[in-house]
């Protein structure tokens, strides 16, 4: 059988080298979550002194963790159980996202388009990591 060069959908585009399967890091999830862990990680560092051990670490910790649970769960896809698990995980994560994202913004720590802007895309990323938990068969 031959396999063809590349392959591009709605949630992964990747091409064949010399291994069949892609990596974690072609997961749109994980190119949305690592978006807004980028985004939050140049915002943050204009929050004040005061919150750095609390909002400031925080936000940024939930950030790149939605990231982490991506690739984690990726690596146990052979497992759907555990694959589920592991996106439940990072929804969760991407959830407390939000929430310190709603408090920088309620603390003007943040401004409105870029509040919008991250927002939007975590709000992308959810939709994500949903489609990846109700349909787990796609991506063994």
């Amino acid at each position: 059988m031959k396999l063809p060069v590349a392959v591009k959908n709605k949630f992964f585009y990747f091409e064949f080298k010399t291994s069949p399967m892609p990596g974690y890091k072609t997961l749109k999830a994980f190119q949305k979550a690592k978006e807004v862990a980028n985004l939050i990680f140049i915002v943050s560092k204009s929050f004040p002194v005061e919150e750095r051990y609390s909002l400031t670490d925080q936000v940024r910790r939930s950030s790149r963790s939605v990231c982490a649970c991506i690739a984690e769960s990726y690596r146990k896809r052979k497992y759907p159980a555990h694959f589920v698990s592991k996106l439940t995980d990072a929804d969760m994560e991407n959830a407390e996202t939000e929430v310190w994202l709603d408090f920088a913004y309620e603390y003007n720590y943040l401004n409105k388009d870029t509040y919008q802007k991250a927002n939007s895309v975590n709000e992308e990323v959810a939709k994500l990591l949903q489609y990846m938990i109700n349909h787990p068969e796609k991506f063994m």
